[in-house]
């Protein structure tokens, strides 16, 4: 059995008369979303390009989850920002740095984590960089950060005790 449905004066059913202002309704909507979301992607875009820039927000992202926002340890587990100018002023120190599993195995391109070690040098470990301290450059992180440190404790307590023997040590606490 054929289902009747209302036809109007000319023989159309009243599904066919409003079939072109539904369509014209749809587009309507569709394009105004795809315009808000592709705004809203470019915004996002763009605001991404320009943080990713910063060596603050790759740290915010990256680094504070474990060396908290003021470079303070996470007792027992994750040693402290504060105070790593203290690596540069001994033999090794330097690429230490940059091998730590946390440094070398990120996902941050070389030129920005270089950006990032000095970034975080100059914030928490200002006082203890040696006078002549050179910045990171992107070719030098990208040369150090091949070679992952297995053993980083031990690396750690070694540089330290060598730093502890050092001249730049003298008068530190």
């Amino acid at each position: 059995m054929k289902s009747r449905c209302w036809r109007d004066v000319q023989g159309r059913r009243a599904s066919d008369r409003l079939r072109w202002p539904r369509t014209l309704l749809r587009f309507a909507g569709s394009v105004r979303t795809a315009f808000a979301l592709s705004t809203l992607i470019f915004a996002l875009a763009g605001a991404g390009a320009a943080a990713a820039a910063s060596p603050q927000f790759n740290y915010i992202l990256h680094c504070q989850g474990c060396h908290l926002a003021d470079g303070a340890a996470t007792p027992g587990k994750i040693p402290p920002l504060i105070g790593t100018g203290r690596f540069l002023g001994v033999q090794g120190g330097r690429e230490f740095l940059v091998r730590v599993p946390g440094v070398s195995l990120s996902i941050i391109p070389d030129d920005e984590l270089a950006e990032l070690m000095n970034w975080f040098l100059y914030r928490f470990s200002a006082d203890d960089m040696p006078a002549d301290f050179e910045p990171y450059t992107a070719e030098e992180v990208g040369r150090y950060r091949q070679e992952p440190l297995v053993e980083v404790e031990a690396a750690r307590v070694g540089l330290l005790g060598a730093y502890d023997d050092s001249p730049e040590s003298a008068g530190q606490p």
